[in-house]
């Protein structure tokens, strides 16, 4: 008969996934680690209230394994570029709305070429993705 007070699973004793390996004081010692990823996602959407209050559009993506979206609030303006395949995916997206603005990846701020009349090329790893904000200002 089961216990009926027992309501845990049992420990995890992988010796990859198991606790001596992965646990909360390993992870904050670790830059590279899903708490620190995770923590840094969540910093990154409250800076930019388009994630939370913005409206939702989608945009045309070249790709049917990329999604690409648009997250607008105010001046505020997120453009969000997601691969769904588990290889790397070339996309073209109609980014002539915002000629002259410039995509600023928002996790390590990495200004890329501004928007234009031309399709805008972006290329992603397997699963990857990209976070804009579309920036006025030319620096």
């Amino acid at each position: 008969s089961s216990d009926p007070g027992r309501l845990f699973l049992p420990t995890i004793m992988d010796p990859v996934y198991g606790y001596q390996v992965t646990n909360v004081e390993a992870s904050m010692s670790s830059p590279s680690s899903l708490l620190h990823f995770t923590r840094r996602m969540i910093e990154i959407r409250k800076q930019n209230p388009a994630f939370g209050l913005g409206s939702y559009t989608e945009l045309q993506s070249s790709n049917p394994a990329v999604i690409a979206f648009l997250r607008e609030y105010e001046d505020d303006l997120v453009l969000c570029v997601h691969n769904f395949s588990r290889f790397a995916q070339p996309t073209e997206l109609d980014l002539r709305r915002f000629t002259g603005r410039h995509p600023v990846e928002l996790f390590g701020g990495v200004r890329f070429p501004a928007a234009g009349e031309l399709p805008y090329l972006l290329t992603l790893a397997g699963h990857g993705f990209y976070w804009f904000r579309l920036r006025r200002d030319a620096a």
